[in-house]
């Protein structure tokens, strides 16, 4: 569970901004996001599927960019 340590010399923003990171790190917000509605497995297929090509084509992008500069 993510919690953070208060000093005396921080201010809200950043004792906040700390916060949010630790939160993103473990998942905590999207898991809850996803636990909060039932998602049939043809769903999860399909988010898989549609992550799969997004990661597939962002390595391409980036293979191409780095081939560019050679």
């Amino acid at each position: 569970m993510p919690g953070i340590v208060l000093r005396s010399d921080d201010n809200f923003d950043a004792s906040y901004r700390r916060f949010k990171k630790q939160t993103d790190r473990n998942l905590i917000v999207t898991e809850a996001r996803a636990r909060r509605f039932h998602e049939t497995e043809t769903e999860k297929r399909k988010k898989f599927k549609i992550a799969s090509r997004k990661k597939m084509l962002k390595r391409l992008y980036m293979m191409r960019r780095y081939e560019s500069r050679l």
